[in-house]
């Protein structure tokens, strides 16, 4: 058995579930974008905009909607481009494809984290509806997988 060869089974399926979650992101946080983007503020001519506007309203949720919709969308898009990278990893299995396949997915965890303390944020402030709950929930999940993703693609180099 090859350097790691153990692993394989476990990170391919750990990559087929984080992809799946972070494509349900993608999804949500663009439906939030786009509920966003048909109910924006209609002024007329010379009207001003309200005091508390923000350019990151949205009509649902509470302050911290805007930037948790926003970042969500960012890392479930990276999110998923590094399990595109790391099922081909696991296709070649050799330390010339775990450069690119860590760096990606690394990233993609370090802007999970993001949008997890944003999704804490928003948790503490309630108000939410349950599509942005669906949101939180894979983010602080997520979290936590892709941790363990980045450990597992780790693993082919520290085999025997």
């Amino acid at each position: 058995m090859a350097k790691g060869e153990g692993a394989k089974p476990i990170a391919g399926l750990l990559l087929v579930l984080n992809f799946c979650m972070y494509t349900i992101i993608c999804g949500t946080a663009g439906w939030a974008i786009n509920e966003a983007i048909e109910h924006e503020i209609i002024t007329g001519l010379g009207i001003p905009l309200p005091n508390p506007f923000s350019s990151l309203y949205f009509p649902m949720g509470n302050a911290a909607t805007g930037f948790l919709v926003i970042f969500a969308l960012i890392a479930g898009v990276v999110g998923a481009a590094s399990c595109i990278s790391g099922m081909h990893h696991l296709r070649l299995w050799s330390e010339h494809s775990l450069a690119a396949t860590a760096s990606t997915a690394m990233t993609a965890w370090a802007l999970t984290l993001l949008a997890m303390g944003l999704a804490f944020k928003e948790i503490h402030l309630h108000g939410r509806n349950s599509r942005l709950k669906t949101v939180e929930a894979f983010l602080i999940i997520l979290s936590a997988t892709q941790f363990f993703n980045i450990l597992l693609i780790h693993s082919g180099i520290v085999g025997k």
